[in-house]
């Protein structure tokens, strides 16, 4: 089987008072990479060998203290071997 690379997008529900060190944590996760806040939200991609990981990721992520709830938005899996193809135009 070859291996594959899955993308997701999540959004992470935060209380105020809470925030930096949910930013803190997600920031030392391997392959998670904040793109933004604003109300109490973080927007975060996860890139993992797999569907379990990402989910395995997202409970770690629920799990921390002043974390509301993760919510995903989008996940794309594709091969890995597909990242070194040429794309057209």
């Amino acid at each position: 089987m070859e291996a594959e690379i899955h993308i997701a997008s999540i959004v992470v529900f935060v209380q105020a008072d809470h925030r930096l060190s949910v930013r803190s944590c997600i920031e030392d996760v391997p392959n998670a990479e904040i793109h933004g806040e604003a109300d109490g939200k973080l927007i975060v991609t996860l890139e993992t060998e797999n569907t379990k990981k990402t989910v395995a990721i997202m409970d770690a992520i629920r799990a921390l203290p002043g974390v509301l709830d993760t919510v995903l938005v989008y996940q794309h899996a594709e091969p890995l071997s597909a990242l070194e193809e040429e794309v057209q135009p």
